[in-house]
């Protein structure tokens, strides 16, 4: 969650349209549709509370971004203020009639079913979400920003995938989501049936029933709500999963996944083996990385850093670099195309001269690859604006004072990647890839 400090013309000239140097026509009305709060600062003594208020507002209900504006002579002028601490929000407690009525609705599916959203892995809900899990014999299901909330190798785990490609949703007669907008995109929405039982967890009350119809909505804090719900369960549930089915279930999705892409399953693996689990991965909006958002088994909450629906070409390289600052024990990956990380490649100056020593992976293919895939699918090939003419990205990742390195094949990627671990500057490596397709073209109607 980002707070952004904004310059301003200096406070004198502000409105008055006389040309100054990098004056906007109300700049402030630029932020209000990009932030949840915004202010401006008028005076020198106004800046410790407005700080602490963007702060405050930076976690308040659902995070977003925040921004406060500062105009330029303000920072040089000489003032009486108070530094003043950031209050810590009132924790929002569930409705005990709304807890009871989501345990009989629990308590009563023969196949409850969790899904836990970013918000989850966010707040870090894990114990909370394994201990719900094993209260009422409920397998979790982790959207692509959820990932890492409850352990990989737990027999309630039904897999990191995105929800569409997951049979386990079919099969349920009770879901209860938490903290997920429930967002849909691209067709990948939640397909629920109507005679399925839904609950939401959010405690932004906008949320609740926005993106999808529900029964039941808890408008509170996750933690004390799940505490509640698995603290108030009493007597047997009705819960008929069984642990080697949903086993079953995360076996046939994988060999799914291996049938229809072996090449970016077999890189994704090999990346896997070689990573801690302690790692950082963000991907960019890329075909691998596409493949990576429902392939590679994340175990913690926060180490896996997607842009989501709102699909940011150029986020992963930049973003590395912040989770490498604020995590420098450890190992950060960008996983980029050609098309997006030319975006921010120069902040490898940046890398560089502040010792961030991130990992890019990046696959090149030549092109636009989810453009051309539309093009090919919607135009009937007839192609525009989709083929890139690229750099040597060795030669060019090298003269900022990186290590650029490029593949003859995928299967060196591990070894490679292995020895940039323990490199001490950043590392670019490129993999030339053949034209990949989307998973939701490929997996679409194939998932039952």
């Amino acid at each position: 969650f980002r707070s952004v400090i904004s310059g301003q013309i200096p406070s004198s000239y502000i409105g008055h349209n006389h040309g100054v140097l990098h004056e906007l026509d109300e700049q402030i009305d630029i932020f209000k549709n990009l932030t949840k709060w915004c202010r401006r600062a008028y005076r020198a003594e106004e800046i410790p509370m407005l700080t602490r208020e963007a702060l405050r507002q930076l976690k308040k209900n659902r995070p977003r971004p925040v921004e406060l504006e500062i105009p330029y002579d303000l920072w040089s002028q000489d003032a009486e203020m108070t530094l003043v601490p950031v209050e810590k929000g009132p924790t929002m407690y569930p409705d005990p009639t709304t807890i009871a009525k989501a345990i009989d609705i629990l308590k009563n599916a023969r196949r409850p079913l969790i899904v836990a959203g970013g918000g989850a892995a966010n707040e870090n809900l894990r114990e909370d979400i394994t201990n719900l899990a094993e209260a009422f014999n409920a397998p979790v299901v982790m959207t692509t920003e959820g990932q890492g909330v409850i352990d990989i190798n737990h027999p309630l785990c039904a897999g990191n995938t995105v929800l569409w490609s997951n049979p386990i949703i079919e099969k349920a007669d009770a879901v209860i989501i938490i903290e997920s907008r429930m967002r849909s995109s691209g067709g990948t929405h939640l397909a629920l049936r109507p005679d399925q039982k839904l609950i939401q967890i959010d405690h932004d009350s906008d949320e609740l029933g926005r993106n999808h119809r529900i029964d039941l909505g808890i408008n509170a804090d996750a933690s004390p709500a799940l505490q509640a719900l698995s603290v108030s369960r009493e007597g047997p549930c009705a819960s008929e999963w069984k642990p080697e089915e949903i086993a079953d279930i995360r076996h046939k999705i994988r060999q799914l996944l291996v049938e229809a892409a072996p090449l970016q399953t077999s890189i994704l693996d090999a990346i896997h083996e070689v990573l801690p689990e302690d790692s950082i991965i963000v991907p960019d909006v890329t075909n691998l990385a596409y493949w990576c958002d429902i392939t590679y088994p994340i175990s913690r909450p926060n180490t896996y850093l997607d842009s989501s629906y709102f699909a940011t070409l150029g986020y992963a390289f930049p973003t590395a670099l912040g989770a490498k600052i604020g995590n420098p024990d450890k190992p950060v990956i960008a996983i980029c195309g050609d098309g997006g990380f030319p975006y921010a490649s120069p902040e490898l100056a940046t890398a560089v001269q502040e010792h961030i020593n991130v990992i890019t992976l990046l696959f090149t293919d030549g092109a636009y690859g989810t453009v051309t895939g539309i093009q090919d699918r919607q135009f009937k090939g007839r192609h525009i604006g989709n083929v890139l003419h690229n750099p040597d990205y060795v030669k060019f990742t090298e003269s900022f004072g990186a290590i650029g390195v490029r593949l003859n094949s995928p299967e060196e990627i591990g070894p490679k990647l292995k020895e940039a671990l323990s490199a001490d500057q950043p590392v670019v490596i490129e993999c030339p890839v053949p034209q990949l397709d989307t998973p939701w073209n490929t997996l679409m109607g194939k998932v039952s």
